[in-house]
């Protein structure tokens, strides 16, 4: 048998469409603090941004296609979730976000509002800053 490939140390790309592709690429780069890694237009019909931190194992995605409606999120429980366990760089994280003039919102389940913050993107679409080692 062969041996399975190990998708535990492959780079995650996690890639969604959105309607407002500068609204969202504001809020995980000023709001997050993301780099912009690469950008498209119309390819095949589609622009795009992903955004991350050079080095990481992962990046964002966000694609629009003209004449394409995507909607917000289907649930308030679609969420990415960072964890920052040095409560230093959690608040720094936080006060960063608010700066950009985001607010946090309550966490649909409430599991996540006892050691984080919950912010709403542009989209509906949920990121959760943890101050907790996973």
């Amino acid at each position: 048998m062969d041996q399975l490939p190990d998708l535990g140390m492959a780079h995650l790309r996690v890639a969604r469409p959105t309607d407002d592709l500068i609204a969202v690429v504001r809020f995980y780069e000023q709001g997050l603090g993301f780099d912009i890694l690469y950008e498209f237009e119309d390819h095949d019909g589609f622009d795009g941004v992903m955004l991350g931190r050079k080095g990481a194992a992962y990046h964002l995605e966000f694609t629009r296609k003209s004449g394409h409606e995507v909607g917000r999120a289907p649930t308030e429980d679609n969420l990415l979730v960072f964890y920052l366990p040095d409560d230093g760089e959690w608040k720094q994280a936080i006060a960063r976000l608010e700066n950009a003039g985001y607010e946090s919102v309550k966490s649909f389940n409430p599991y996540w509002d006892r050691n984080g913050k919950t912010f709403a993107d542009p989209d509906g679409y949920r990121i959760v800053l943890q101050n907790a080692k996973w």
